[in-house]
């Protein structure tokens, strides 16, 4: 499945000049033949270099809660981004320990794997996303990391999940992301540069994401706890908070 079956990516993404992979996933068919309201969940990467221009056009979203994935030697490194002075409340919830890129790089073969080895680290953090989440008070969110495809793309399939969405589109959700790639190498390459070491053709790779790379990691979570919503409840999401995050996010 490919991203062509999303044909809406226009109306969902947020195209700032300075933040990529910025979108929304409403609209999408959902349990009950509800759908997903707009406006309510966003999803994106480092939001650290936006612009004037961007800030405006961001400050109308009204976000709210802003759930920041990222490890905090990254917050460091980058800041919070902006949103904090729009408003939001800041959550800070590392899905990967100090350390763990490295152990990750070491142990891990494809995305997909990689994926999977997150489970390993401690579920508190992903149970904290959801808990947020499972709060009518803290809609509109902006959940993110650093590129907004890996932890971020995690939790939104899981996410998805709970809003009883078709998998399919939630594989075809996943891949938009490489839908933004070619913008972003263009803004790096013309203005903060590429890392040091990594050419134009690896910062693409990296940027981008394998399109079956969550399946992978949705078919370990059929194998090891019955489906994704197996392993939610198996760290603690359970049946009223999944119920209390339909009624936020579903028409």
């Amino acid at each position: 499945m490919t991203n062509r079956m999303i044909d809406d990516f226009d109306a969902r993404h947020h195209p700032f000049e300075g933040c990529f992979n910025f979108r929304d996933i409403g609209g999408y068919r959902g349990a009950d033949d509800r759908t997903i309201r707009w406006g309510r969940y966003f999803r994106a990467g480092r939001q650290d270099r936006m612009t004037l221009g961007d800030l405006s056009d961001a400050a109308n979203l009204g976000i709210r809660t802003q759930i920041d994935l990222r490890r905090p030697d990254e917050v460091q490194s980058c800041g919070r981004g902006p949103f904090g002075t729009l408003g939001a409340r800041y959550v800070g919830l590392s899905l990967l320990p100090g350390g763990s890129y490295e152990q990750l790089n070491r142990e891990t073969g494809t995305l997909g794997e990689r994926y999977l080895a997150y489970l390993q680290y401690a579920p508190e953090p992903w149970r904290s996303v959801f808990d947020v989440l499972a709060d009518a008070g803290a809609y509109p969110v902006l959940l993110h990391c650093t590129a907004g495809k890996d932890r971020t793309g995690v939790i939104t399939a899981l996410l998805l999940h709970i809003l009883g969405v078709d998998r399919a589109v939630i594989e075809a959700d996943y891949a938009l992301t490489n839908r933004d790639v070619p913008r972003h190498v263009e803004f790096v390459a013309s203005g903060p540069s590429f890392p040091e070491g990594m050419t134009r053709e690896a910062f693409t790779r990296s940027a981008g994401v394998r399109e079956d790379a969550i399946r992978v990691f949705l078919d370990g979570l059929e194998e090891l706890h019955g489906g994704p919503l197996g392993f939610l409840r198996s760290i603690g999401v359970d049946d009223a908070m999944q119920h209390a995050i339909r009624e936020h996010l579903l028409e």
